[in-house]
């Protein structure tokens, strides 16, 4: 597992040494010179600095950023404080790319090939930092989480409270982050009381710390620019400040799922202890990551499960077989033995609580996979979202999606990721129609809006590893095709194919290369420019949506609820809008009662009956409710602007 792909990977007699993701097993022999290589060729060395230099690089900005002070609540303060987040961005990104840059076009081969893995990695981890610190500009002066005590968050911190009262689990929800948020408050805040303030802490940690994550778990399979390009455009997109441990446990195990199918599928070149370790580490992590959040092993395991059938090496001998039994059983037993509590509960109380909540994922059409909308939509309704495209309703970007798509289908069938990717997004695609078609009847929704996740990642992911396909077997066909008479075509292509995220030697004898290595070198190192550019903007999308809002119908209004809780003394925070803040609860969960309907969130009365079937329950507000509360709302803020004039008259 300590693993990341190397510069070089594979051979040319492999199925994946053109891919980028083949086995270190299968790289070049080792020489008596090898022991005196310096200690930035070695491989561990490597990763470890890669690891290094992206949590610093994510935790140091997530640092640097508490040094703005703005008034988050006012608009202007929000503008200057996303600002101030892009100037940072800038002041230590560019230096970075301009290295970058220099090295491509002027320094050694091996000494680019350091800085690229070491820029690459400090990208990923600024393109997560910059959205943890946009969250701490919109939480500064308050101690409270995005959330405040209400919806999930307030969930989350009864279940804190509970484990710090060693009740157990509560429920089948998984139990890790609970019980972090449990440890951290009692070490941080004293205990009981004091879990909101150690879920606000956790919820930047976490945030900062998806990108490195991303990122590292990529380098397991690719070089350091694939790596990268599937990254940092997850991590930005999908990444969910409020819970953000529930993302990156997405990003992170198609991967490792790729990882570990690749080695059951190699089990015959591989040693019975090599087996016995990777299946231990790989299943202790499946088990972690399952208890960290378990919902994407359900639109993961159809495809998973098709896959591993697939990939087992069935035709490769009774020994080979055996070694591949034995390695999938280590697995499965270390992931059942750390993930048995929350399976226990399962078992115990799964079939008791279905998923009755319906939102605006779930009244627009089904076959949209390329957006996502939360229960706090906006002014957004089913029949404005998604905005059609101009194509049969998709966009040029879907249709720029779906091409990248068929090349990697296409052209990188080779490649396992691309296998491991297109089965699990068949696996999720099937089962969203599945449950989305059994949910009239069965008044359940059973959390089926968030295969749109795991779906758009497996079509980026499959892109991507299109994209790689196509310079790889560009680069080799241009040699094949250019090089006079032929000569050295097979050395050259394999040379020119690692060298689009890496540069590797020139093919021996002394062949001229027809696209130079360093002109691939100096295109990858703006293409990592192009993917900085990308990070600084879509970090910045992200982070405004989170800035402080009292709309109750905006994703702002997390944040706002964050600043209209009492500290622990008692007063108000520092810019609260409100001269009386609600008091800090501190109660235990409990379940709730499991009703026989579907509720529909963000559904007005009026509409209950052509929308949900059914007459709206009593505390459900109706069109007048609204305009009654608006109107009160209105003249109320009539009201204090005439009190402010008359006092300043005064």
């Amino acid at each position: 597992m300590t693993h990341l792909a190397p510069e070089v990977v594979g051979s040319s007699g492999t199925a994946h040494s053109r891919t980028g993701t083949g086995t270190p097993d299968a790289g070049a022999v080792s020489s008596p010179s090898a022991a005196r290589r310096p200690w930035t060729s070695r491989r561990r060395v490597l990763a470890v600095a890669e690891g290094v230099v992206s949590i610093t690089a994510a935790l140091g900005y997530m640092l640097l950023s508490r040094r703005i002070d703005v008034n988050p609540i006012v608009r202007l303060g929000q503008v200057s404080g996303l600002a101030t987040l892009q100037l940072y961005a800038a002041v230590i990104g560019l230096p970075l790319l301009g290295l970058l840059l220099y090295t491509a076009h002027r320094g050694a081969v091996r000494r680019h090939q350091l800085v690229k893995r070491l820029v690459c990695a400090a990208l990923a981890g600024l393109s997560t930092g910059v959205i943890a610190g946009g969250i701490v500009v919109a939480l500064h002066g308050t101690p409270h989480p995005l959330g405040g005590q209400e919806g999930d968050p307030g969930v989350l911190i009864d279940m804190a409270n509970s484990f710090l009262h060693h009740e157990g689990m509560s429920g089948i929800y998984p139990p890790a982050f609970p019980a972090l948020m449990a440890l951290w408050a009692k070490i941080r805040y004293n205990g009981r009381g004091e879990t909101g303030f150690a879920l606000h802490d956790l919820q930047i940690f976490f945030t900062a710390v998806a990108g490195p994550m991303a990122y590292l778990a990529w380098r397991i399979l690719l070089r350091p620019f694939w790596a990268l390009l599937i990254a940092v455009p997850a991590a930005v997109l999908f990444l969910d400040p409020i819970r953000p441990y529930s993302h990156i446990v997405m990003i992170v195990l198609l991967p490792l799922l790729g990882y570990w199918l690749r080695e059951m599928r190699l089990a015959g070149r591989r040693g019975t202890r090599h087996l016995l370790v990777r299946g231990l580490v790989l299943g202790v992590t499946f088990g972690a990551l399952f208890l960290w959040y378990s919902g994407w092993y359900i639109w993961a395991a159809p495809g998973a499960l098709v896959a591993a059938l697939f990939f087992f090496p069935w035709r490769q001998g009774a020994a080979t077989v055996k070694k591949a039994g034995l390695y999938i059983g280590v697995t499965l037993l270390s992931a059942g033995v750390v993930g048995a509590p929350l399976l226990y509960q399962m078992v115990r109380l799964g079939a008791d609580n279905p998923d009755r909540y319906a939102f605006l994922a779930v009244y627009a059409d089904p076959g949209y996979v390329l957006g996502w909308v939360s229960d706090r939509s906006g002014t957004l309704t089913y029949q404005t979202w998604p905005v059609a495209g101009e194509m049969a309703g998709q966009s040029g970007f879907a249709l720029l999606l779906l091409f990248g798509v068929g090349l990697g289908l296409g052209l990188g069938m080779r490649n396992i990721m691309v296998r491991t990717a297109a089965a699990v997004l068949a696996g999720a695609w099937l089962a969203r129609f599945w449950f989305a078609g059994h949910m009239a009847q069965d008044r359940a929704i059973q959390l089926y809006p968030r295969t749109t996740w795991i779906i758009m990642y497996c079509l980026m992911i499959l892109a991507v590893l299109g994209m790689m396909a196509v310079v790889d077997r560009g680069t080799g066909w241009i040699e094949r095709s250019l090089r006079p008479g032929g000569a050295g075509s097979a050395s050259a292509s394999a040379s020119a194919s690692g060298s689009v995220s890496a540069s590797v030697p020139a093919p021996a004898a002394g062949l001229a290369r027809v696209v130079p290595a360093r002109v691939i070198r100096q295109l990858a190192a703006g293409m990592v420019c192009v993917v900085a550019l990308f990070a600084a903007m879509g970090a910045s999308w992200s982070v405004n949506r989170y800035m402080p809002s009292s709309d109750v119908d905006s994703m702002g209004i997390d944040a706002y609820r964050a600043h209209v809780i009492k500290q622990r003394d008692g007063s108000c925070p520092r810019f609260s809008p409100r001269e009386n803040c609600w008091d800090i609860e501190k109660d235990d969960w409990k379940p709730g009662p499991i009703q026989n309907f579907i509720w529909c969130a963000g559904i007005v009365a009026d509409d209950w009956p052509a929308v949900c079937g059914m007459e709206a329950p009593k505390r459900v507000r109706s069109r007048a409710d609204i305009e009654r509360d608006a109107e009160a709302d209105r003249k109320a803020r009539q009201e204090a602007a005439q009190k402010e004039k008359d006092a300043q008259k005064r």
